[in-house]
């Protein structure tokens, strides 16, 4: 009965260089954007659109942990679209609100320091007595 461990010199010795093989090269994960999804939905959430960055963002995470890397990689790219959609509406229409009100507001001051000699007419009183 043969009991002998696998001795050292049948074991394969390991190199410590690293071969330039182009097999080395392991492509990036896509990433999935979830804080930013998150972020989205709860702060700013512009038309559900940050809902849906968070819907396509966790199934970015779903297919890049079953190794489905090229599904991963689609869905990111929706949910980044999405999360730059929801971020610009949520940054961009508030500034342009505020501008609309401001440039209304300057408007109507304008147009009433104009009319106030227009309501502060006074008839002579000439004009008052051959009536």
């Amino acid at each position: 009965m043969d009991t002998s461990y696998p001795r050292e010199d049948y074991l394969p010795v390991p190199s410590h260089k690293r071969d330039p093989s182009p097999t080395g090269l392991v492509p990036t994960p896509p990433r999935d954007h979830l804080v930013w999804s998150i972020f989205n939905t709860i702060y700013m959430n512009f038309c559900c659109l940050g809902f849906v960055a968070l819907a396509f963002s966790v199934k970015a995470r779903d297919r890049k942990a079953s190794g489905d890397v090229e599904a991963a990689r689609r869905f990111s790219s929706k949910a980044r679209c999405y999360n730059v959609l929801a971020t610009a509406g949520s940054v961009v229409l508030p500034l342009l609100l505020a501008a609309l009100v401001i440039t209304g507001v300057i408007h109507l001051s304008k147009l009433a320091q104009e009319s106030v000699g227009f309501f502060t007419y006074q008839f002579s009183p000439s004009d008052e007595e051959d009536n």
